[in-house]
């Protein structure tokens, strides 16, 4: 497992519960997207970046997100899911899922994410905080950094 989820800077690991099967007896694909979730909430919480996770004023909106599934998943089970930053635009960053089963020993699904920095106060898209591009470098150990001139200084507290 530590080798499929190497690249994967946040790993959180959850059991899979009875409640998340179909009638089919493996797991309702909307739950893939609750997984995605669960490490996409941890990787926030891993920047150590409280006002863009407590959307103060700006904070991460989720554009788009999709799923390939690969293995089907059943209880009982435990799965590791692993969230990584792909790129990094002006304002908005692409994010990698895995979700790997440990019954199966082997992934899964996989999946990506847009999330787009959005200001609640004026209810549109913002740049991102240049200290938050600096926070997800750091995380992925990359240069994962857009033009200086295009991202934001945080905005103050209102």
């Amino acid at each position: 497992m530590s080798r499929m989820l190497a690249q994967y800077p946040v790993v959180v690991e959850v059991p899979v519960a009875w409640g998340e099967m179909d009638a089919y007896g493996h797991v309702n694909n909307i739950v893939y997207f609750r997984y995605f979730e669960t490490a996409r909430i941890a990787y926030f919480e891993k920047l150590e970046y409280p006002d863009f996770v407590d959307r103060n004023p700006l904070g991460p909106i989720l554009a788009s997100t999709s799923c390939r599934f690969r293995a089907p998943l059943a209880f009982p089970d435990r799965v590791s899911i692993g969230a990584r930053v792909a790129r990094v635009d002006a304002d908005r960053f692409v994010m990698f899922y895995a979700v790997f089963s440990h019954r199966l020993q082997r992934v899964a699904a996989e999946g990506e994410g847009m999330v787009v920095c959005f200001n609640y106060r004026e209810n549109r898209k913002a740049l991102l905080p240049a200290a938050l591009i600096r926070k997800i470098t750091e995380l992925e150990g990359t240069a994962a950094s857009p033009d200086p001139g295009l991202c934001a200084d945080p905005l103050p507290r209102q």
